[in-house]
């Protein structure tokens, strides 16, 4: 039986990394000794079943003879002490999102080496790269150069192979790290909790024929909210029957709320805040359409996206990158940035009026999630299928 050494964020953190964490894990214990990363500073929730019976060590201790490390990085603060770790000592690196960079510059934050950053940044992107630091260097740094610069090679370096969950995180791992073995696996998302639609439908305050839009994930300005609340204010206008429903929190969540206001459209938007997996589950069988506009992406597979999926609930993505890789009777895509406003008011008033096409829409979305292998129990066996294939290659 494998031996891994897991870590990643956990629970209570609210990141998608952690609940994917409390998704897999159970099913990976069934099949292999796991061992799980205490992060820093952190303490099991109560309750935790998908914590029962899985030993645990701190964050920093080493790993037991004969194990494979699996470490998982991100593109924020709750992946500082991974990196610090893969830094340290090899491991398989699961790569969540392909853009680092904000990571780079969280880990200069933290322990104030700027020096390193500008040495890194010139290693993984040229002279453009020692540009790029000597000008954050004098407070000048753009929105963009995350996703310019990604900065993904400064830590897949320290790696024996990496994990991706999508065909443009391998092209893009191939790209910046030649030679690195790289495979392919689903990312693993569970059904939500069962909801009861006409319950949920009312206590969210909606008229028998509205049509509901849901979108989940961390309330920031690349998530394409401004794209939501155009296309919002443009189907009021046509006196479509619409709301909107946000799950998550985020650093702009004020700045959203001002949004509303100022476009006058408080009695059509339900800001829910972070939502338990009751909660959850009976929002998403509420909905009639999830959002996912996001633009520009840090090279995610989207979490959200797969859990609408779960549901059975269509939803609209930006159409560029990794989200092409969704089957598009399920993924309904939208032009990036704001140029998708009009796209979304078009296929908004086109679901709300057509049950049949809202149906297959739904449809597509139930069956994209099963043959694409999302769930936990059939994911974790292809986790721990491309794990061997790694090991095999560095034996």
């Amino acid at each position: 039986m494998p031996r891994i050494l897991w870590g990643s964020p956990l629970p209570p953190t609210r990141s998608g990394i952690a609940d994917y964490a409390a998704e897999i894990l159970p099913h990976l214990a069934a099949r292999a000794e796991v061992e799980v990363l205490e992060p820093p500073g952190w303490r099991a929730p109560e309750p935790a079943t998908w914590l029962a019976g899985l030993p645990r060590r701190p964050w920093d201790a080493p790993a037991p003879a004969g194990s494979h490390t699996l470490l998982h990085l991100g593109n924020n603060p709750y992946h500082l002490w991974l990196a610090k770790r893969l830094r340290r000592s090899a491991a398989v690196a699961v790569l969540h999102d392909t853009i680092l960079h904000h990571l780079l510059v969280e880990e200069a934050a933290e322990d104030g080496d700027w020096r390193r950053f500008a040495v890194e940044l010139a290693e993984a992107h040229g002279r453009a790269g020692a540009a790029l630091a000597e000008a954050r260097a004098w407070g000048y740094a753009g929105r963009l150069d995350p996703f310019l610069f990604p900065a993904r090679s400064v830590y897949l370096r320290h790696a024996t192979g990496v994990i991706v969950h999508t065909r443009a995180a391998e092209r893009d791992v191939a790209a910046s790290c030649p030679g690195l073995r790289v495979r392919r696996v689903p990312l693993a998302v569970a059904e939500p909790s069962p909801g009861d639609r006409a319950a949920w439908r009312s206590r969210l305050g909606l008229r028998p024929r509205e049509f509901l839009l849901v979108h989940l994930g961390f309330l920031t300005p690349a998530k394409g909210l401004d794209v939501v609340l155009g296309a919002l204010a443009v189907l009021r206008w046509l006196e479509v029957a619409v709301r909107l429903v946000t799950v998550g929190e985020g650093s702009e969540a004020g700045a959203f709320e001002a949004a509303v206001a100022a476009g006058g459209l408080r009695d059509s938007v339900v800001t829910w805040g972070y939502a338990s997996e009751g909660d959850l589950g009976g929002i998403l069988a509420a909905a009639d359409l999830g959002l996912v506009p996001r633009y520009p992406t840090a090279g995610e597979t989207s979490a959200a996206a797969l859990r609408f999926f779960a549901a059975g609930r269509p939803v609209a993505v930006a159409g560029y990158g990794q989200f092409l890789e969704l089957p598009r009777e399920a993924a309904l895509r939208i032009a990036p940035g704001t140029a998708g406003i009009a796209d979304l008011v078009r296929l908004v008033a086109h679901l709300a009026a057509d049950a049949g096409a809202r149906a297959a829409a739904g449809a597509a979305a139930r069956r994209a999630w099963v043959e694409g292998k999302h769930d936990p129990a059939v994911a974790a066996g292809e986790l721990l299928g491309a794990l061997a294939e790694l090991a095999d290659d560095v034996a």
